[in-house]
């Protein structure tokens, strides 16, 4: 009976070290966000001798917004939408300073154009455009100021006009959506920038969004989204201002949670732990990724810059995985089939740049996790530039 007893007590107390080991590994991965920003600070105080700027964003909005009170951000219209459901938007509020990311050391801000996008409002008066871009946030230019996104560094190259119709979270129905409303001007070269980490499962959710699905099933359907600027502004505004006051909130709540006392009650409590084994029990639904939709709405692609007779070019951009872990290619080796079988001319970045760059981390901010930092932005826009050019 004694035996039966300390072998218990054995095996208890081996459960609970395993939990609390768990425990403090979880702690220490989530936490890390914090010390890269230290490891970023020290970098760039460095190289730049500058301050990282450790600000939130809700808190440079209230900072910036003192002294102009049409300051706004980028909320992600995938994620965000018309509040009254009338509308799906495709961009931001116009003719406005906002306020993107901040990976590189500075937050990127920007003028937005008379439909909320990032551009030189006198774009949009161009005759012609030789470069018309659609994408996601990569393509709108994250976390750089301009010259430094890959639309301006065209504008510099070619010393003609180029027009940047990519936002954050966008998708490819988004994208194809985004060229029905706003492909106002003749363009010569549609350049299609497709994002590997993301696009395809963007796409899921896009497909499940009832206005957004109208471009897929009806290709003469538009919403006119050009004429309703006004509406999109006052609507976005609201959501905006909701989502600041959301961040002050977290921000708050964030600070108490580095207080050390919290800290302690989390850990003995295990909370890392018990999300862990809560999400260990959820049944995973199969993943699969819409491949044949996409390819359809590669092919209504197509067909709207052929009848604008237009030069569409795909343009694949690898992202900072690939080079960090083992990455499945049989979504890259897909979408390349799906590309050639349609005969569009693709450009890919992964095999054209990346993959002959030293190390291609040094794209990167930092060499770490995020978008492009201003090296990465202008070679992707030089080769991008080099091919077409041919």
């Amino acid at each position: 009976m004694k035996a039966i007893k300390v072998y218990f007590l054995i095996i208890l107390m081996s459960i609970i070290f395993t939990l609390y080991l768990t425990e403090g590994y979880l702690s220490y991965k989530i936490n890390s966000n914090y010390g890269n920003i230290f490891k970023k600070s020290l970098i760039y105080k460095k190289e730049k001798n500058k301050r990282f700027d450790t600000r939130y964003k809700s808190q440079i909005y209230r900072d910036l917004i003192v002294n102009d009170p049409n300051i706004t951000s980028v909320a992600s219209p995938s994620y965000i939408n018309d509040p009254d459901e009338k509308l799906f938007f495709l961009s931001g509020i116009s003719k406005s300073k906002t306020i993107d990311c901040n990976e590189n050391g500075y937050y990127s801000v920007y003028q937005s154009d008379r439909y909320g996008f990032n551009n030189p409002d006198q774009e949009w008066n161009k005759k012609e455009i030789e470069y018309l871009l659609v994408g996601d946030s990569f393509t709108q230019g994250a976390c750089v100021n301009r010259p430094n996104d890959i639309t301006s560094i065209l504008r510099i190259l070619s010393k003609k006009s180029a027009l940047n119709l990519g936002y954050r979270g966008n998708g490819p129905l988004m994208s194809y959506a985004s060229l029905k409303e706003y492909n106002k001007i003749k363009a010569k070269n549609i350049l299609w920038l497709y994002t590997e980490e993301t696009d395809l499962g963007d796409l899921k959710d896009e497909l499940n969004k009832k206005i957004l699905k109208n471009y897929y099933v009806d290709k003469n359907f538009t919403q006119n989204l050009d004429q309703k600027q006004e509406y999109i502004n006052m609507q976005t505004k609201k959501i905006i201002i909701k989502a600041m006051n959301k961040q002050d909130e977290i921000s708050h709540l964030e600070f108490k949670n580095r207080n050390l006392k919290n800290k302690a009650l989390k850990f003995i409590r295990l909370n890392h732990t018990k999300k862990l084994i809560k999400s260990l029990f959820k049944i995973k639904k199969k993943n699969l990724l819409p491949t044949k939709e996409f390819e359809n709405i590669l092919f209504l692609t197509k067909e709207l810059a052929l009848k604008n007779n237009s030069n569409f070019y795909f343009i694949y951009l690898p992202q900072y995985g690939r080079y960090t872990q083992k990455i499945n290619n049989k979504n890259y080796n897909d979408i390349k089939l799906i590309v050639n079988k349609l005969n569009i001319n693709f450009i890919d970045l992964h095999e054209d740049l990346f993959n002959k760059e030293k190390n291609p981390l040094e794209l990167f901010p930092f060499k770490m996790w995020g978008h492009y930092n201003e090296t990465g932005y202008k070679k992707v826009a030089e080769k991008i530039y080099s091919k077409i050019k041919k």
